[in-house]
């Protein structure tokens, strides 16, 4: 028999200005899917279970997705071949070509592949970054004007372009031809740039979310596969060169691990490929650039993972863009002289050290704003003197308290420049559409946006905003839910299933880690540890014990009101890692939530360890504790 759907009412999970209700959700997993799993893949039954949960019941995707060798080639990009035409057009006649990116990571490991891919073709090739406080994001028409003058013949956008419709009509007035690479959504009016475009969505790629370096490696392979067969006319030595780098390209998957986590994409499809390789080449890495960063950020190489990318070099590469310019970010990753990636990778861990503090002092303005409005379906809150690049990283925090879509907008003079996040049911971009006659710029995801604005209209687009968000919000979208993977007893709590779950990474966004329930736990012998900051504690379930730790918490185990930690049986959902210290692998279970059995129904119970503040708590090479907060990848 299936199980069926269950949901647990609980107490609201920490908030900063609303009251957030969570439960727990155990979505069917018929018993005969489960076995087939376990017959023809030979996996255990509580990895078949996760798998089952997350609809890959057919043991044919299954093993697709546990292999993650989805790939797909550059021609699966409709209309690729006239980008490939018109760039190695230009670089046979020896023009110079400008790279133009954008100032996040994604826009900066985009822009490095593809100028190395065309370095190693013999082109003429430079690059631009946006200043964010200075140009804003994306193409203007003043950076075009100023490409002309110094002589860019093609422009080549990687991470942005796709709603510059007026300004590549500008590029191509003052004679510069221009390809649009881009994974952003299009204008809303659905006007496109007058320019071959290379994006996964528009070109009807078979996996359409791929970040903007993975964009780039496409369109780098394409050209280094098309110079290798010499389709653009180019003389014997220059097909070599081709040939080779090709080879060298593989090398730069690297850097599209970087930017595909730290976007935070999908990890589904050939977005798991990239990862899963490029982690490999990141552990192996040559680029001066990277393991400098990996130094001043106690990254281990031979351990790196997806946790370290997110928490530990995603943040120092952004930090940069963030309160000055990316250049030092991209000079980073390109740079092969090894004192100088030393000087830069010292000056970003300086620079992210700043921006904590920056974040700190904006945080804490926003939050009485939010305490002063009140219940908001949508908060948009506004300040002189906020940075402009620091305010995308406080919105991301106070949504996630929050359970609300909120934007922050930097004001300065007459104008603001503002950056949203949004909680899953809300599209932030079809929100900013909606209220667009309020805005004098605007574009994004679904999750994320940035916006310009006259100082005058704020008022009207918060209330606009917030009542767009009212129509479109139900009460259940703004419920916290824990979703169950599988059902387990403590006696497979062991180091075989700790392992046997680490062929699902890599995790983040589509691919969360695992909470596994167990159903029958007792909580003893809790703990305080990291100076009080966390718990330990043991797990007792079937007779079998399993040391916990719970982070964020305090030194307590986070129980509801009423309820103790001896409180007999437990109802709780953890993580199971391998946990590594002093050279030490053991099998440890990472609390996420937990309520007294028999709270069903009640208003009481469901805990809320935070799993993120804290994670990588005593592991040898940790990042520090500020970066592991840095970005919510691995949400529950």
């Amino acid at each position: 028999m299936p199980l069926p759907s269950i949901k647990v009412p609980s107490r609201p999970c920490r908030s900063l200005a609303a009251v957030l209700p969570c439960r727990f959700e155990i979505p069917e997993c018929p018993a005969a899917d489960v076995e087939r799993l376990g017959r023809e893949l030979g996996v255990s039954g509580p990895l078949a279970q996760v798998l089952v949960r997350r609809g890959l019941a057919d043991p044919a995707r299954a093993r697709v997705f546990l292999a993650a060798e989805e790939e797909h080639p550059p021609s699966a990009f409709s209309g690729i071949g006239e980008a490939v035409a018109t760039t190695l057009g230009h670089v046979a006649r020896g023009t110079r070509i400008t790279v133009h990116g954008d100032y996040d990571v994604d826009g900066i490991c985009s822009t490095a592949v593809l100028v190395r891919a065309l370095r190693g073709l013999g082109a003429d090739v430079d690059y631009y970054l946006p200043d964010r406080a200075g140009d804003g994001y994306g193409l203007n028409a003043t950076t075009v004007r100023m490409l002309a003058a110094r002589g860019t013949r093609l422009l080549v956008t990687v991470d942005c372009a796709i709603t510059a419709v007026e300004e590549v009509a500008e590029a191509r007035r003052l004679g510069i031809d221009v390809v649009v690479s881009d994974h952003h959504a299009p204008r809303a009016d659905g006007r496109l740039p007058q320019a071959p475009l290379v994006h996964p969505a528009l070109c009807g790629y078979p996996c359409p979310d791929l970040c903007a370096a993975a964009v780039a490696y496409k369109l780098a392979q394409a050209l280094l596969e098309a110079a290798a067969r010499g389709e653009a006319g180019e003389p014997c030595a220059e097909r070599a060169q081709g040939m080779l780098a090709r080879h060298a390209l593989e090398r730069d998957l690297d850097l599209v691990a970087l930017a595909t986590i730290a976007d935070v994409v999908p990890l589904l499809g050939e977005n798991r490929t990239f990862v899963r390789r490029g982690l490999r080449a990141l552990a192996g890495t040559t680029k001066p650039g990277l393991r400098a960063l990996m130094t001043v950020a106690r990254v281990d190489p031979a351990r790196i993972g997806e946790r370290s990318v997110a928490f530990a070099l995603a943040p120092r590469l952004n930090a940069a863009g963030r309160l000055y310019r990316a250049d030092a970010g991209l000079e980073l990753v390109l740079t092969e002289d090894a004192r100088r990636a030393a000087q830069i990778a010292e000056e970003l861990d300086s620079a992210n050290r700043e921006r904590r503090q920056v974040e700190m002092g904006i945080r804490f303005q926003a939050e009485a704003q939010m305490a002063e409005l009140g219940e908001r379906s949508a908060y948009v809150l506004a300040q002189d003197g906020w940075h402009p690049g620091v305010i995308g990283i406080v919105a991301s925090r106070l949504v996630e308290h929050s359970g609300r879509p909120v934007v922050l907008i930097a004001l300065d003079g007459d104008t603001g420049r503002a950056s949203g996040r949004s909680v899953e049911a809300f599209d932030l971009l079809a929100g900013l559409t909606a209220c667009s006659e309020h805005l004098l710029r605007y574009g994004g995801h679904r999750a994320a946006a940035g916006l310009e604005i006259e100082r005058g209209r704020v008022a009207d687009f918060a209330g606009a905003l917030s009542a767009h968000a009212e129509r479109v919000l139900r009460p259940q979208d703004l419920v916290t839910v824990e979703r169950v993977d599988a059902l387990v007893g403590g006696e497979e709590l062991g180091m075989e299933l700790a392992e046997e779950l680490q062929t699902l990474a890599p995790f983040g966004r589509g691919n969360p880690t695992v909470a596994l329930m167990i159903a029958d736990a007792t909580f003893t012998d809790v703990r305080p540890m990291g100076e009080g900051k966390h718990a330990r504690f043991t797990v007792e379930s079937h007779g079998a014990r399993a040391r916990a730790v719970a982070f964020g918490t305090g030194g307590r185990l986070p129980l509801s009101a009423g309820a103790r930690s001896d409180a007999g049986t437990m109802q709780a959902t953890f993580t199971l890692e391998v946990n590594e210290w002093n050279g030490v692998s053991e099998p440890r279970l990472v609390l996420r939530r937990a309520q007294p059995v028999g709270a069903l129904g009640e208003e009481a119970g469901l805990a809320d360890a935070h799993p993120l503040e804290g994670a990588e708590e005593d592991r040898a090479q940790a990042p520090a504790a500020a970066d592991r907060e840095e970005l919510v990848l691995f949400a529950l």
